[in-house]
């Protein structure tokens, strides 16, 4: 029998491969009516579904698809003033669109690994084409907003089907990347 538990829409039906002519599009909030659109140029790195309780999820799902760009590649189109920040004192800015909620970008503005960089969900884009998820994190975390912990087995093993890494972090490649960054920033390594 298929393990049926539901990951994402653009997870559930199976991974698109990315175009290798992607070079980038808008992302479009969910509002029928004078949508948020922001331009990102280039493909997104680091795409990943994520189960932390920060991250917006579309309605019926534990987990966000989410990825980054470079800051400066990121621009807001149209409906700016439609965005607000949802946690001033969070690492990562999220500015969502206050009539739907979707996040649009989240820059990461102070001194950490990943500033620089520009938190998106992909599945935002008009355009196809974005690579797709690589790994999930912070999986654990779903139990955080009501997932039964009973479930966590068949889901673990659903990313896994689907091609998913499950971590309760980030990818080993990611937390390998965040802890140079602190060691070159201490000292333990040169920098």
């Amino acid at each position: 029998m298929a393990n049926t538990a539901h990951i994402h829409p653009a997870v559930d039906a199976g991974l698109k491969s990315a175009d290798p002519n992607f070079g980038g599009g808008t992302l479009v909030c969910a509002c029928a009516d004078k949508p948020v659109k922001v331009r990102i140029e280039g493909q997104v790195a680091h795409n990943h579904a994520c189960g932390c309780t920060k991250c917006w999820k579309p309605a019926g799902t534990h987990f966000s698809i989410v990825a980054v760009v470079p800051h400066d590649k990121v621009t807001v189109l149209e409906n700016g003033d439609k965005l607000q920040v949802v946690d001033p004192s969070a690492l990562i800015q999220r500015h969502a669109c206050k009539e739907c909620g979707v996040h649009m970008y989240g820059p990461v503005e102070r001194e950490h690994a990943f500033q620089g960089l520009d938190f998106i969900h992909p599945e935002r884009f008009q355009e196809g084409g974005w690579a797709p998820p690589g790994f999930a994190a912070f999986v654990s975390s779903i139990i955080e907003s009501g997932v039964d912990p009973g479930q966590m087995d068949g889901i673990r093993s659903r990313l896994r089907e689907v091609g998913l890494e499950p971590y309760d972090c980030l990818s080993p490649g990611l937390m390998d990347y965040v802890a140079t960054w602190v060691a070159k920033k201490s000292g333990a390594l040169p920098s």
